[in-house]
């Protein structure tokens, strides 16, 4: 018999690959252990990916953008395919965006696709961290997690700024006129901060390029790093979970990785996608061809910010126009008081893990949810903040509101200034008051159970409804906050290390240890 009939046979080609790399970099043992690792099954943990995913279109998008625009502010006279402007000086800049728009193949739909996930990447991030706060997953080990999270909500602000100006149009051009009037409200030093931001005098000649290069690769590059130190301590801290029958502090309840969240991951990123495309096929957003190129002495009408800096620019329309002079030195209060108090409205939920951990003594770790019901104090504070937001947001658009509703501007000033300090005050209020009126009525659904809506007579005459006893997973779901609070999670550090999952096999009820 020949040597070739007991030669092996040859393995397969993807067989011998996944040889050479786990040879080198280990990956079998990686993804025995994290290609199988449960996620938990709520609708809400989407909102993280729809950030995850508008994040990955708008680099798709930018990168196509930026063979095309060209970030200078020297004039040229326009000769492209917007006829109207035909023969009109104006800056490469906004020339390359009129071509971006309107010579470019699929350059509008970009351009569109890439303001549109601007907009719902940052709104996704807002609604993403008002679900950590209220359901208070922001908690131990989590906090270092929250400020990153904080870290990008910030960035986006800023980016999208950035962003909104590169075109330098009319309306682009009128919001940086509001940044350098807030810039040189600074005292002593606000005049030299707008000089060396703008090169000179405003507009000056080199903004463009300086917000292009912060917009396409300072910032990019910081909130790509976070967003992966996100992800890895995501992974680090296995996910949260709502209380549940079979779900505790140690154990993660969920479909695992491979193959189920993939399969739902992916189709959820095409959706979103898809979503985004069609929003930009169809609805026009930010028009530039209609506002012109910008010029130092024009004001473009109804000029709004986008809606997330909406806020910031209402605390500068509804603040007085006071003014006063200290050690020869004129304080603008009317622009610089809003400059202080924007960045304290975003570090006021940057710090608030701490501060609650501080004022409560809490130093437990905490992998179980809570129902914010349940923590009416957190959740009328966060109530509240919500609605000074939106109320500075319609301050913002005042003049809007006026025009809209044939109202005077002077009566929708004054009443975003009152409202400004009332309703905060009366949400925080009325929030506590209906989050401790649920709470009363689980405590009557476990006591007495859910009302059938069928009245008996009894055999000595008195008409009672009859309720339905609330199933064992109901009462758990209900009253697992009540044991949680009692207990003092001696059991976390004292009880015995839960058995090491094989790699190889998940659990039949998906579950996973926490660290």
């Amino acid at each position: 018999m020949s040597d070739t009939a007991h030669r092996p046979a040859k393995a397969p080609a993807g067989e011998r690959v996944a040889d050479w790399f786990d040879g080198r970099l280990g990956v079998y043992a990686l993804g025995r252990r994290y290609l199988r690792k449960v996620f938990p099954d709520h609708w809400s943990f989407l909102l993280g990916e729809i950030c995850l995913y508008s994040f990955v279109v708008l680099i798709l998008t930018g990168v196509y953008l930026t063979l095309f625009f060209h970030p200078s502010m020297n004039e040229v006279t326009y000769h492209g395919g917007y006829v109207p402007l035909n023969g009109i000086r104006m800056s490469e800049a906004y020339a390359s965006t009129l071509h971006i728009s309107f010579d470019v193949r699929g350059g509008l739909l970009v351009r569109q696709l890439h303001h549109w996930a601007a907009l719902v990447f940052l709104a996704a991030m807002l609604t993403h961290m008002m679900r950590h706060f209220f359901t208070g997953s922001f908690r131990r080990p989590r906090e270092v997690n929250w400020v990153f999270g904080w870290t990008l909500l910030l960035l986006g602000l800023f980016e999208g700024l950035f962003g909104y100006s590169l075109p330098d149009d009319l309306l682009s051009g009128t919001g940086l006129r509001f940044v350098d009037g807030a810039i040189l409200s600074v005292p002593v030093v606000g005049t030299y901060l707008s000089f060396f931001l703008f090169g000179g005098e405003f507009p000056g000649h080199d903004i463009v390029a300086r917000f292009y290069s912060l917009h396409i690769l300072l910032i990019p590059g910081i909130m790509a790093a976070l967003v992966v130190a996100h992800l890895i301590l995501v992974v680090y801290h296995k996910h949260t979970q709502f209380a549940g029958p079979g779900k505790s502090e140690r154990n993660v309840v969920g479909t695992p990785f491979l193959p189920v969240y993939l399969a739902k991951a992916g189709g959820f990123f095409f959706l979103v996608f898809g979503v985004l495309a069609l929003i930009s096929a169809v609805a026009t957003i930010n028009p530039v061809w209609s506002y012109g190129p910008y010029r130092a002495d024009q004001v473009s009408t109804g000029a709004q910010p986008d809606w997330y800096l909406g806020f910031a620019e209402g605390l500068v329309r509804v603040m007085p126009g006071w003014e006063i002079s200290v050690a020869g030195h004129t304080l603008v209060l009317g622009v610089l008081i809003p400059i202080v108090v924007f960045p304290l409205l975003l570090v006021a939920i940057g710090v608030y893990p701490f501060v609650e951990s501080w004022v409560t003594g809490d130093r437990r770790e905490h992998h179980l949810l809570d129902r914010p019901r349940n923590r009416p104090v957190r959740t009328s504070i966060g109530a509240a903040w919500i609605s000074l937001y939106l109320i500075l947001l319609a301050g913002g658009g005042n003049d809007i509101v006026a025009t809209r509703f044939h109202l005077s501007i002077n009566t929708v000033t004054w009443a975003v200034r009152i409202s400004l300090f009332v309703v905060p005050v009366v949400v925080f209020v009325v929030t506590r008051r209906i989050c401790l009126g649920l709470q009363l009525r689980d405590r009557e659904l476990v006591a007495h159970g859910r009302a059938t809506g069928v009245v008996k007579r009894l055999p000595h005459g008195e008409y009672v409804e009859v309720h339905r006893p609330l199933s064992a997973a109901e009462l758990h779901t209900l009253t697992e906050h009540e044991h949680r609070d009692r207990s003092d999670h001696r059991d976390l550090q004292t009880a015995d290390p839960q058995p090491a999952l094989d790699g190889a096999r998940v659990p039949a009820r998906h579950e996973e240890p926490q660290p």
